[in-house]
C-alpha cells in the first residue's frame, strides 16, 4: 500500500539548500562589503589632520596621566591604531627598527611628534608596539605612555 502523498525527489530538496546557501552568500558578502567600508571611513578619519592644539592635546595628556596616577599606574596605552595606517604595514615597530617612527603617518604621527616635542624631554617614555597578530601578521599598535 502506497502512502496518500509522495515525497519530492531529494534533487529538489538539495536544490533548496543550495539556494538559502546561495542566499546566505550574497548576505555575507554584503556584510563584508559593509564592513570593509566602514574599515576604510575608519582609516580614513586616522589620516586625516586631528585639528586639535597642542594646548588642547597638553590638557588630555596630562589628564590620561593623572588618571592613570591616581590608579597607581606608571604607564597607560592611551591609543591604538591599525597596523595598515603605517606605510610599511607596521613592519618596523614589530622589529623594533630605529626610524620606525618615520613609516607613521595622521593622527599616529601627530600623536608621536607632540610626544617628542613636549613630553620627552620631560623624562616620558612611548613605547610603540604591536599589540596583536591576527592571522600571523601585524594587526593593532598600541601607544602608551610611561612616567617609570
Amino acid at each position: 500500500m502506497s502512502p496518500g502523498f509522495q515525497i519530492p525527489e531529494a534533487k529538489a530538496y538539495a536544490e533548496k539548500v543550495a539556494l538559502a546557501e546561495a542566499e546566505d552568500a550574497i548576505v555575507e558578502m554584503k556584510r563584508q562589503k559593509e564592513a570593509e567600508a566602514e574599515k576604510q571611513k575608519l582609516l580614513d578619519s586616522y589620516i586625516k589632520p586631528s585639528g586639535i592644539s597642542d594646548d588642547e592635546r597638553l590638557k588630555r595628556a596630562l589628564a590620561i596621566i593623572e588618571r592613570g596616577v591616581r590608579n597607581r599606574l606608571t604607564q597607560v596605552q592611551f591609543y591604538t591604531f591599525p597596523s595598515d595606517l603605517c606605510t610599511d604595514s607596521g613592519r618596523a615597530i614589530n622589529q623594533g627598527e630605529t626610524g620606525w617612527e618615520k613609516t607613521l603617518v595622521g593622527l599616529p604621527k601627530e600623536l608621536y611628534e607632540f610626544w617628542n616635542k613636549y613630553l620627552r624631554e620631560k623624562g616620558y617614555k612611548l613605547k610603540v608596539e604591536i599589540i596583536d597578530f591576527p592571522n600571523g601578521m601585524p594587526g593593532d599598535v598600541g601607544m602608551t605612555l610611561a612616567w617609570d
